[in-house]
C-alpha cells in the first residue's frame, strides 16, 4: 500500500514541477537568445556605422582590420555586402555569407527595404545553428551595403545547458525533500491500517483473539481500530454464548429426552384398548421427533461456529459411509449404485463431507419414492441423483430454506433442516449445494474445490 501511495504522489509532484519549471525553462531559453542577439547587434550596428563613413570617404581600411581584430577576439565572422551582394571586405580569407540561402533572404530584405530582419534562432541545447546578424549600412532608400555576422551559438547553448541543470537542481531538492518527508508520515498514517488488514484477516479465519493497534496512526484510524476491536469483543462473547448454549442444551435437554422416551416406553404394559395403544405410538412418535428436533437445531447451532475446511480423499470417505447406506438401502427395497473415481479430493467443508452425503443419500432412500439412487463423482463435482417423484421449480427454490418441507412429505418422519444445513456447510467450506431435475427424479449436485491438486470445480 505505501510502494502504490508513493507511486501515486511522485508522479503528481513530478508533473507539479514540469508544470512550473517548463515556462521557465522556456524564459531562460529566450533570454539568453535575446542577450546574445543584441550583443552581436550591437557589434553589427557599430561596423555599419564605421562602414557608412568609410564607403563615403573610399577609405576602407581602417574597418577592415577592425573587422579581422573582433573575428580574431571573438571568432566571429564578419562580411561587407553591397546592395548587389558583392562582398567588399571579409574578416577571414573565403568568407561569402551569400553562400547561406537564408543570409541571402535576410540581405534582400536588409538592402531592399532598409529594414533590420530578426533573427530565426533560438537557442534551444538541441539546435545547432548559428546566429545570423544582418545591419543594413544608411536607412531606407539609401541603404548602400549591409554587415552580416554569423555567430556560433555553442556557448549560448552550454549556457542554457547550464542554467537548466541548475533549475532542475533547485527542482530536485524540494521534491526529494517531499518525497523524504512523505515516506515516514505514509508509514505512520498506512501502519494501522495494515495492521488493521492483517486483523480482520485473522478473524475471519476464526482467530477472534487478535486485536487491532489502538495507539499508533492518525485519531481517525484509532478510532476505526477501537471500533472494530470492540465489535470484535461483542462477536466473541456471542459465540462464548453460543456454544455455551450448545452445550447447555445437549446436557440439559438430552437427559429429560432419554427419560421421556424410557417412561414412554415402559407405560406400554399398562396400556389397554385400541386408541390407548395408538395413543402410546404417538407419543413415542413424537418423542423420537423431539429428539431429532433437537439433534439438527444443534448442529444448525454448531454450523455458525465451525469455519475450518480440510481436503478429504472421497475413496476414504466412501469406504466408511458405503455400509450404512447401503444397509438403509437394501431396508428401503431401493437400488444404490456408487461411481466415484479412484483418487478424487475435494475441500471438505466443517462437520464433514460425509455427514453431508449421509443426509443427501438418506433423503433420496427416503423421500423420493425411487427404485434407484446413484452417487456419482467427477473432477469438482459429486452427485447424489434418484429416479423418484423429483421436485417441481417452485419446490427446488424453497427446498433449501430451513425448515421448508414438500406437500407429500409432510406425513414422513424429518424437520425440515438436513438440506438446508447441507447447502450452508458446502458454502462455507466455498462451494455450492444445487438442486437439478434428473427427469425423473431429481440430481443434488455439489460443487467443490479440489484442494489437494490445486484445481478448482
Amino acid at each position: 500500500m505505501l510502494r502504490r501511495l508513493l507511486a501515486i504522489t511522485v508522479p503528481l509532484l513530478v508533473a507539479l514541477v514540469a508544470a512550473l519549471g517548463i515556462p521557465l525553462a522556456s524564459a531562460v531559453v529566450q533570454r539568453e537568445t535575446q542577450t546574445t542577439y543584441l550583443d552581436r547587434l550591437g557589434d553589427a550596428s557599430r561596423f555599419a556605422s564605421l562602414a557608412e563613413s568609410a564607403l563615403q570617404s573610399d577609405r576602407l581600411e581602417a574597418l577592415s582590420q577592425e573587422i579581422q581584430r573582433y573575428d580574431a577576439l571573438y571568432d566571429v565572422p564578419v562580411a561587407l555586402v553591397s546592395a548587389d551582394q558583392r562582398i567588399l571586405l571579409a574578416s577571414r580569407l573565403g568568407f561569402n555569407p551569400t553562400d547561406d540561402p537564408e543570409v541571402t533572404k535576410a540581405l534582400n530584405t536588409a538592402l531592399n527595404g532598409g529594414i533590420r530582419p530578426e533573427p530565426d534562432y533560438t537557442g534551444w541545447p538541441w539546435r545547432t545553428g548559428s546566429m545570423v546578424v544582418v545591419e543594413p549600412v544608411g536607412r531606407d532608400s539609401e541603404v548602400v551595403a549591409a554587415v552580416v555576422t554569423i555567430s556560433q551559438t555553442t556557448s549560448l547553448r552550454t549556457e542554457v545547458l547550464r542554467q537548466w541543470g541548475l533549475m532542475a537542481l533547485a527542482g530536485l531538492a524540494p521534491m526529494l525533500a517531499v518525497v523524504a518527508a512523505a515516506w515516514p508520515m505514509s508509514r505512520w498514517v498506512l501502519r494501522p491500517v495494515s495492521r488493521l488488514d492483517e486483523a480482520t484477516a485473522a478473524v475471519a479465519a476464526g482467530n477472534l483473539d487478535v486485536r487491532a493497534d489502538e495507539v499508533g496512526g492518525p485519531p481517525e484510524l484509532r478510532r476505526l481500530a477501537k471500533s472494530f476491536n470492540t465489535m470484535v469483543d461483542v462477536v466473541g462473547r456471542a459465540l462464548n454464548r453460543q456454544k455455551a448454549f450448545v452445550a447447555d442444551a445437549s446436557h440439559q435437554l438430552r437427559n429429560p429426552l432419554a427419560s421421556l422416551r424410557l417412561a414412554v416406553d415402559n407405560l406400554e404394559p399398562h396400556v389397554q384398548g385400541e386408541y390407548g395403544r395408538e395413543a402410546h405410538q404417538i407419543a413415542v412418535e413424537e418423542a423420537e421427533e423431539m429428539g431429532r428436533v433437537l439433534d439438527t437445531l444443534l448442529a444448525a447451532t454448531r454450523l455458525d461456529s465451525a469455519r475450518t475446511t480440510e481436503p478429504v480423499e472421497i475413496d476414504q470417505l466412501l469406504v466408511t459411509h458405503r455400509p450404512a447406506w447401503q444397509a438403509l438401502a437394501a431396508k428401503s427395497g431401493v437400488d444404490l449404485k456408487i461411481d466415484v473415481p479412484a483418487g478424487l479430493t475435494m475441500q471438505e467443508p466443517p462437520g464433514g463431507l460425509g455427514s453431508v452425503l449421509d443426509e443427501l443419500v438418506s433423503n433420496a432412500l427416503r423421500l423420493a419414492n425411487a427404485t434407484e439412487v446413484r452417487v456419482t463423482g467427477e473432477q469438482g463435482e459429486l452427485h447424489v441423483i434418484d429416479n423418484g417423484d423429483g421436485l417441481n421449480d417452485e419446490e427446488r427454490e424453497h427446498a433449501l430454506q430451513r425448515f421448508w418441507r414438500a406437500t407429500k412429505h409432510q406425513n414422513i418422519a424429518g424437520t425440515g433442516m438436513g438440506l438446508a444445513i447441507c447447502a450452508e456447510l458446502i458454502e462455507s467450506a466455498g462451494g455450492t449445494l444445487t438442486l437439478h431435475d434428473a427427469d425423473p427424479g431429481l440430481d443434488v449436485r455439489i460443487s467443490l474445490s479440489a484442494s489437494r491438486n490445486g484445481t478448482s470445480a
